[in-house]
């Protein structure tokens, strides 16, 4: 019989049409929360509602762009509308790319505005909407632990949502509202592929050279799956979340086993 521990509890999940996103939506809606998934692709959005409703879940979606505060408030505030509050936020949109310092700045201009800023304007626009208790999440990567060349504002972007979390945490405990942040590496998705395919144009390796190289760096020698995201969110959202805040989880296949 199936967990419903967050019956009653309504989230919004940003990015959530697609890879992480959307196996975090299924994994909250099918513990019985009422979801809202944002993002920018509308026929993705649709087929995620559809997923979760074939299932005997409840979910509605809206486009939206989380570069853009307005859109975030009018996002947040229809979330409301929906299902009278919010409980569960998870700011999961996010985008990657090769961005060597001094090279691609309107993509490393583009990564940051989607990635950091995003996430503390969909949080700035959720936390007052929110009477508490509650769950604010966000999407970070094991690239906010350590470096790799190339791809600097990616990496400032992600290790950025460590520093909103770690300070939000503290804001939001009046409201005993905890706020976590979820940091995975490899994800079998596919803009895991895509990424897999850049790298190999840039070494000369095919996308399947480069993710055996990948693989080498994790204790389990495999990617995490979309489900065990999902699976943790859904965790950190519920009862056993209570006292979890301020906090960087990893999910990695070990990549980044004792190094926080």
């Amino acid at each position: 019989m199936s967990v419903k521990d967050l019956a009653g509890k309504r989230a919004w999940v940003t990015g959530g049409g697609k890879g992480i996103g959307r196996s975090i939506a299924h994994a909250l809606a099918a513990r019985g929360a009422r979801v809202l998934v944002t993002g920018r692709d509308e026929a993705a959005l649709a087929a995620v509602v559809g997923e979760i409703a074939c299932a005997a879940g409840s979910a509605r979606h809206l486009v939206c762009d989380v570069r853009d505060p307005d859109a975030l408030e009018a996002a947040a505030a229809h979330a409301v509308s929906l299902f009278g509050g919010l409980d569960v936020v998870v700011a999961n949109a996010g985008i990657s790319g090769r961005t060597p310092v001094g090279e691609a700045r309107e993509r490393a201009r583009d990564i940051v505005e989607t990635n950091l800023l995003g996430a503390y304007y969909t949080f700035a626009a959720a936390l007052p909407r929110m009477s508490g208790p509650g769950r604010l999440l966000a999407v970070s990567s094991v690239l906010a632990k350590f470096g790799v060349p190339g791809y600097a504002a990616y990496c400032a972007s992600k290790a950025g949502v460590l520093g909103l979390v770690r300070a939000l945490a503290h804001e939001a405990a009046p409201k005993r509202i905890t706020v976590n942040a979820i940091v995975p590496g490899w994800v079998d998705t596919d803009m895991a592929d895509e990424g897999l395919a850049e790298i190999g144009r840039a070494t000369g390796q095919t996308p399947a050279e480069v993710k055996a190289d990948a693989v080498k760096a994790f204790p389990l020698g495999r990617f995490v799956e979309p489900g065990e995201v999902g699976a943790l969110a859904a965790f950190l959202a519920g009862p056993s979340g209570d006292a979890i805040t301020g906090q960087a989880l990893s999910i990695c296949g070990g990549a980044t086993a004792f190094g926080g």
